[in-house]
């Protein structure tokens, strides 16, 4: 058995079925089943039931599971006592992050840091803040918008003013009804945004909401005047000089989302964590 078959069982248990994994894995599903039919062959049973909503573990595939998990975490353990005894830094560096970070600071971050410390192997996940929280104690750094993580360390890095824009005027003497383009996003950004709107429904009024997927189709839809559409000043770009706008403030204070980087206690002590931490606060913090 190796490392990546563990690492599928895995997978498969957390998504569920075939197709899901395979997409997640970015192998292809014939290729997932060969794999699946080898390892229960090599442990003679049946790792899982498949039904037709989702593969459940049989009672020998929880036990598999778990020995699988056991393998995982055994080897990321010994990775990370590898590293701290090198004098090179080296070793895995698992990050999770916010969708829109990774899209817009991320890459330039990681190309700085892998060129400084080209041993250190980046293991990447992307998603909404609210998904990352949840899972955050399996992965050395979380880089996260909103509420920061409880019980862990975490280095406020920048706010994000948001604005709502549009391509027609916001007017001063008369309520401004159209409709609002939301992206999806976690709980706590439409919070925000529901409760700006609730303050000033004397002076807009969202006929409907337009929901898409992500923020850039977000922006072009509003560029094209089908409605508003609430962004945060970071991916707004030239966008304040081209369109008209409105910051969000509430009792005169500005409605803005907070972006942290959070870790667990003593991981920095892992050298590619500690100096990812700090490139990370240098390049963002403000």
């Amino acid at each position: 058995m190796k490392i990546d078959d563990y690492e599928l069982l895995l997978k498969l248990s957390e998504i569920g079925t075939i197709r899901g994994t395979a997409k997640a894995v970015l192998i292809s599903q014939p290729a997932v089943t060969q794999r699946l039919k080898y390892i229960e062959e090599y442990f003679g049973h049946q790792v899982f039931i498949r039904t037709p909503k989702r593969l459940l573990p049989t009672p020998e595939g929880e036990i598999v599971l778990k020995h699988a998990k056991e393998v995982i975490d055994g080897e990321r353990s010994l990775k990370n006592q590898l590293a701290q005894s090198s004098e090179d830094v080296q070793g895995t560096l698992s990050i999770a992050c916010s969708s829109l970070i990774s899209q817009r600071f991320l890459p330039a971050i990681l190309g700085n840091f892998t060129a400084l410390y080209p041993k250190v192997a980046i293991d990447l996940v992307t998603g909404i803040s609210e998904d990352i929280k949840r899972d955050h104690k399996n992965y050395h750094v979380c880089i996260i918008r909103g509420e920061k993580l409880k019980e862990s360390t975490c280095i406020q890095l920048f706010d994000d003013p948001l604005y709502i824009f549009d391509t027609e005027p916001f007017p001063h003497d008369s309520i401004k009804e159209r409709p609002l383009i939301s992206f999806s996003t976690d709980d706590s950004m439409h919070e925000l945004v529901d409760n700006w709107l609730y303050a000033h429904q004397d002076k807009m009024k969202p006929v409907k909401t337009i929901t898409v997927d992500q923020i850039e189709t977000c922006k072009q839809f509003m560029k094209q005047g089908l409605g508003m559409a609430v962004l945060p000043e970071s991916v707004s770009d030239t966008m304040r000089e081209e369109y008209p706008n409105l910051p969000l403030t509430l009792n005169n204070q500005v409605v803005s989302r907070h972006t942290w980087v959070c870790f667990q206690e003593g991981v920095r002590a892992l050298p590619q964590v500690d100096h990812f931490i700090d490139k990370l606060v240098e390049l963002l913090s403000t």
